[in-house]
């Protein structure tokens, strides 16, 4: 779905799981955001082909945590890749993602993927890509939860720190994140944020009173 001129919205399927990673883009280069489950690397292939983005035109991934479903298809992209890609993680979640530690949420399961982080990314931090990319740490899903706002089209990229339901914010996952507390705390970012747009990794694109609707999961 495209939410504004070079932001790509995606709509990838996994056993019935919908997820929406994120594509940015311009002349010189695109930006993905999340990549899925493991051997979800042809449905993105398809997916960023859909919308006219040749897949060798990838040159930075940002993950916006560790969890399977974000990092899946990471080791494969990098394959396939190589040292074209340039992957964006937060220190917190770094060792992780690399197979360093065990996930927090997964690490009972066998085969996780193991991939590389090449620079981590810090609270208040800005990314020249598309535009400009401002990193906020939103932990409390995972303790190096990030969000993304992309400065030129006013788009929140939540990540998990909230889930959607039909265009409302259906609040914070609570079977899913590891500490609510800090979860809600780190919703407060968002408050200061000129969002026309947010992206929820499950539920989709919010439109309507973003901000009223974040206020509300704060003060719930």
């Amino acid at each position: 779905m495209k939410i504004s001129k070079g932001v790509e919205m995606l709509h990838l399927e996994f056993h019935g799981n919908i997820i929406h990673p994120t594509l940015l883009w311009d002349q010189e280069m695109a930006v993905l955001i999340d990549t899925g489950f493991p051997g979800q690397i042809e449905d993105l292939c398809l997916a960023m082909d859909a919308v006219g983005v040749s897949f060798d035109k990838l040159k930075v991934i940002i993950l916006t945590h560790q969890d399977l479903d974000h990092i899946g298809s990471l080791p494969e992209i990098l394959q396939e890749c190589g040292s074209n890609i340039k992957v964006y993680a937060h220190e917190l979640d770094k060792p992780y993602i690399q197979g360093e530690l065990p996930l927090l949420k997964d690490g009972h399961l066998e085969n996780l993927p193991k991939g590389r982080v090449d620079d981590t990314l810090k609270d208040g931090q800005e990314l020249p890509y598309c535009g400009g990319i401002h990193v906020i740490h939103t932990p409390g899903h995972t303790p190096g939860h990030i969000s993304l706002y992309l400065r030129q089209s006013k788009t929140l990229v939540a990540g998990d720190s909230m889930y959607s339901v039909n265009g409302i914010i259906g609040g914070i996952h609570a079977p899913t994140t590891l500490d609510i507390k800090v979860a809600q705390l780190s919703l407060e970012k968002y408050l200061d944020l000129d969002i026309e747009s947010m992206i929820c990794y499950h539920g989709g694109l919010i439109k309507l009173n973003i901000n009223d609707q974040i206020q509300k999961v704060i003060s719930y």
